[in-house]
């Protein structure tokens, strides 16, 4: 039922309002629906994304149906983003000026990728630029030891964790953690990239020697590598939310991510046979980490399941703005990951996380030899009516993300979901490769 205040007082200088009725006066806060730092709300905004790929590019149709103007730094004019979004500059994004130059036309600057110097965003900060989500929570995904004490100071659920800066550390570690252990670089690394499993007899090894020469040169966190156990865990989670400058924040149902080579293959939501209990859990813990760190837009939390150790589960990786296991939110909730990115990062009411499907499945197309990805489309269209193609308008190459498939069902038609999204991925993977040899 819809509440009637007979009294309403505006404070407008104090951006809140007073309802009284009878007895009880609630303070409310005055929605303005402008992120703090966007230069003109007499217009609709400008929100900047640094980075051209494909999150870049699945923004743009939700800013199109919203009114919002879209413009991408982009790194060459061929990438992604900037065939579907007209104002497209190209710069480096590891140039300070260059920076500044696109934040000029942006009421707001967020991110396609982590990769963006930390001092360069604290200097747009100090220019005055509106930068969502803030650097001193960005700097949380970009910098896994950072994480990792983050994490801790929080309570919630780490692996066994320690910054190394010497093969001998790294070995003291091991004889604590068990070996092998995993070495990765602090910031830099994704799909694999900048992990890597050392056993006790390649401690030191050149390669692992040579990594630890690269922390000191490239000046990560106190020179040094992260150091993790190797944890044994049944299945990898993605907890999803949203948060906005105000405050308001939300979750969507817990993902199950099934990695390949350690590149996202699957995602299926709700995660299947996933304890209530745990669940519950994992979207407490992303939405605490969210608001602690004082984290603006989307954020996932990958989760490694572990039954019987902790709360069943342990915190693996964050990263703040849309991500791979949440695109299957683009057809399976009401709000996709993308429109909720933008609304958070202008501080715009969130949208609803409801599903509108019992289950969704989420199929990543992987390159392969393929190289004409639109001529699957008549067959992938006539044969799966159900399936839903996401193409990224990228060049194929071996194991590269070129698109996606979402099917949304029944719960009870799971195995069919999967079975439809991963024929239609295969469609579109090998279409024409005999042809092509």
């Amino acid at each position: 039922m819809r509440r009637v205040w007979p009294s309403v007082r505006v404070y407008p200088c104090a951006a809140r309002f007073e309802c009284t009725n009878g007895g009880e006066t609630v303070t409310r806060r005055l929605i303005t629906g402008y992120a703090e730092g966007v230069k003109s709300p007499s217009r609709a905004p400008v929100v900047g994304v640094i980075g051209g790929g494909q999150l870049a590019r699945m923004m743009a149709p939700e800013a199109s149906e919203l009114g919002i103007s879209l413009r991408v730094l982009a790194e060459s004019p061929e990438v992604c983003a900037a065939q579907v979004v007209p104002d497209s500059p190209v710069g480096e994004y590891t140039d300070l000026e260059t920076l500044r130059d696109f934040a000029r036309e942006s009421d707001v600057l967020t991110f396609d990728h982590e990769h963006v110097p930390t001092p360069h965003l604290d200097a747009l900060m100090a220019d005055g630029v509106a930068v969502n989500p803030r650097p001193e929570a960005l700097v949380h995904a970009q910098d896994k030891i950072e994480m990792r004490r983050a994490v801790d100071r929080l309570g919630l659920p780490n692996p066994l964790w320690e910054a190394v800066t010497t093969p001998e550390q790294l070995r003291a570690f091991g004889q604590r953690a068990g070996w092998p252990v995993v070495l990765k670089t602090p910031r830099g690394g994704y799909d694999g990239k900048g992990v890597m499993l050392v056993d006790e007899q390649s401690v030191d090894s050149a390669e692992v020697l040579e990594w630890f020469e690269k922390a000191v040169q490239a000046g990560w966190t106190d020179g040094a590598l992260l150091a993790e156990e190797k944890v044994e865990f049944s299945r990898e989670l993605s907890a999803l939310v949203a948060r906005r400058p105000e405050g308001e924040s939300r979750a969507w149902d817990v993902a199950e991510s099934i990695q390949v080579d350690s590149v996202c293959n699957e995602v299926i939501v709700p995660a299947p046979n996933l304890a209530p209990d745990i669940a519950e859990s994992a979207r407490r813990a992303a939405l605490t980490i969210a608001s602690e760190l004082g984290v603006t837009g989307v954020m996932a939390a990958e989760l490694f399941e572990t039954p019987g150790r902790g709360p069943g589960f342990l915190i693996n990786e964050l990263a703040m703005r849309p991500h791979n296991s949440g695109h299957w939110t683009q057809d399976g909730s009401v709000t996709s990951q993308f429109e909720q990115h933008l609304r958070a990062v202008l501080d715009l009411p969130l949208g609803s996380t409801d599903r509108v499907a019992e289950a969704t499945v989420m199929k990543n197309v992987l390159g392969g030899e393929n190289q004409n990805l639109y001529g699957a489309l008549p067959e992938v269209m006539a044969e799966y009516p159900e399936a839903k193609v996401h193409l990224y308008g990228k060049s194929v190459r071996p194991g590269r993300k070129v698109g996606h498939v979402n099917v949304t069902g029944p719960s009870e038609s799971m195995d069919r979901l999967r079975q439809v999204a991963n024929e239609a991925a295969a469609v579109i993977r090998d279409h024409g490769a005999a042809e092509n040899a």
